[in-house]
């Protein structure tokens, strides 16, 4: 008797009971070519960790550079700046090691892997990014109530140029490949850095202030450079809290459902869940076929749909397909239902 699983052009793209062929399925994307590639969860995280590599090293060579002149020019405004900077650089640690965790198999314990690691490496970003306000706002409001000169003005603006420059390419770096391989966390972490290069830029009203003998000016752009961290905290925290709690863009339900009606033999389609496991996007649904349809059909139905949904949703990684059987008003059987469980 043949395969029921097997499904698509050429040799060997079946889901096979053997170790070595798991292996391999696990480690190839599900499409109907038979070459094997690595598998784009995998991909997508040494990507993230490769922007976040390079993101550590940009930012800690901006932040020490202006904390030399922090020592030097006793801003607060810049160390604000700097600290914001430290910060940023150091959140490469908790979502270097949620990436590393996400590439762990599945245990019995833990049956849908490691993703959500990433999730809580977000709100340790977010934690972050709160404490490192909090500290600039004390220290700009110190300032204020005991003010003093701030020296090498030229070198505070150099600094403040140097800070946007860094925060810019990071944020860009980070945003691209965050979004590209579905990674809340990335992102919120490249809008952190934009907000710090556009507060770096702040940083010379600071210094011109402070040319025309104005002392206030200083803390003053210490105080602004911590609303606007407030601003992107807000939009950071939204984004990870939400990811948290199981949402997703709508606009990928509704290519879901139109990759799935366009499938031969789906009368409708029933209930549709997506969600992310860290930057892993998984979907669970059920399609309506013929109640006459044999067993061997409705199975071949589902591994359409599901095949479908894998090269129609970016990031989709596994689906898995119930077809129900349609039956004559008031005569639906809930016991008839067929389950495919399909892992790209």
């Amino acid at each position: 008797m043949s395969d029921p699983h097997r499904h698509g052009p050429g040799p060997g793209h079946r889901h096979g009971r053997l170790p070595g062929r798991r292996l391999a399925h696990l480690l190839t994307p599900h499409s109907h070519e038979p070459a094997t590639r690595l598998d784009p969860a995998l991909e997508s995280s040494a990507r993230g960790l490769r922007a976040l590599w390079a993101s550590l090293a940009v930012l800690g060579a901006t932040a020490l550079a202006q904390a030399v002149v922090v020592v030097a020019s006793g801003s607060v405004a810049l160390l604000g700046d700097t600290v914001h900077n430290t910060a940023d650089a150091l959140t490469a640690v908790p979502l270097g090691i949620a990436f590393v965790l996400g590439r762990r198999a599945a245990t019995r314990r833990f049956t849908y892997g490691y993703g959500r690691a990433e999730d809580l490496a977000g709100l340790v970003i977010v934690v972050t990014i709160t404490a490192s306000a909090a500290f600039s706002a004390w220290t700009a409001v110190q300032r204020l109530v005991d003010p003093r000169p701030v020296e090498h003005l030229p070198a505070v603006a150099l600094a403040a140029l140097v800070g946007f420059a860094g925060n810019e390419w990071v944020a860009r770096h980070r945003i691209r490949v965050g979004r590209a391989i579905g990674s809340a966390a990335l992102v919120a972490d490249g809008l952190h850095a934009r907000t710090d290069g556009f507060t770096s830029l702040a940083v010379l009203l600071g210094a011109a202030g402070s040319a025309l003998g104005l002392r206030a000016a200083d803390p003053l752009v210490g105080l602004a450079i911590t609303a606007a961290i407030a601003l992107v905290l807000r939009d950071a925290a939204r984004e990870v809290l939400r990811r948290m709690m199981d949402a997703v863009d709508p606009a990928l339900v509704d290519r879901a459902e139109g990759a799935l009606r366009e499938v031969p033999g789906v009368r409708a389609v029933g209930e549709l869940r997506l969600r992310w496991i860290g930057h892993r996007l998984r979907a669970e649904v059920a399609v309506v076929v013929d109640g006459e349809a044999t067993v061997r059909q409705a199975h071949a139905i589902a591994v359409e749909a599901e095949h479908a949904l894998l090269h129609a949703v970016p990031g989709l990684t596994a689906a898995l397909v119930h077809a129900d059987p349609a039956a004559a008003p008031g005569k639906a059987d809930p016991h008839l239902r067929l389950a495919h469980h399909a892992r790209a």
